[in-house]
């Protein structure tokens, strides 16, 4: 989803506007609005007068665990070797000469280690101040589907039939 053009004009910026319409149903989940979106599509609606707008957004963050120097140890070990092996792969394949295997293996290796110390000397910085890991999402209480006036009634027509095959 995005409110912006595939192709920008030039000089024009686009500022994010709110979309007006009629609101043709409401749904508690936003896998229940796509789907009414997804009927609409099978019922040959112009999309481009759909919009899926969320209400009453709440910011919830999920506490995942206790965060430890075991574990910020490991987790900035494991990132450190996803930059390291890139890196190495990325090197082997611009050089003009044959490197080894052991080049990608020596590279992972420095980028774990380099991981692991940043993030322990991060962890050390913040330490009590937040002991735990977490997940934020932002979820809305309700979405609505909105559609330009002209198509409101041919949308709840559509909406209202009997599901698409």
């Amino acid at each position: 989803m995005t409110d912006r053009p595939p192709i920008p004009r030039r000089g024009t910026p686009r500022v994010p506007v709110i979309p007006r319409g009629e609101v043709v149903a409401t749904f508690e989940t936003y896998q229940d609005a796509q789907a009414a979106v997804d009927r609409l599509a099978h019922a040959e609606f112009p999309l481009k007068e759909v919009s899926i707008i969320g209400s009453d957004l709440k910011s919830v963050e999920r506490v995942t665990g206790k965060l430890s120097y075991g574990r910020a140890a490991l987790a900035g070990a494991l990132s450190g070797l996803w930059v390291g092996l890139f890196f190495g792969l990325l090197l082997v394949l611009l050089s003009p000469t044959g490197t080894t295997p052991l080049f990608i293996g020596a590279a992972a290796l420095i980028g774990a280690g380099f991981g692991l110390f940043f993030n322990i000397a991060v962890y050390s910085v913040g330490r009590r101040r937040r002991d735990f890991t977490s997940v934020m999402q932002v979820i809305a209480t309700s979405y609505s589907v909105l559609v330009s006036p002209e198509f409101a009634n041919r949308a709840r027509n559509a909406l209202d039939g009997p599901p698409a095959p």
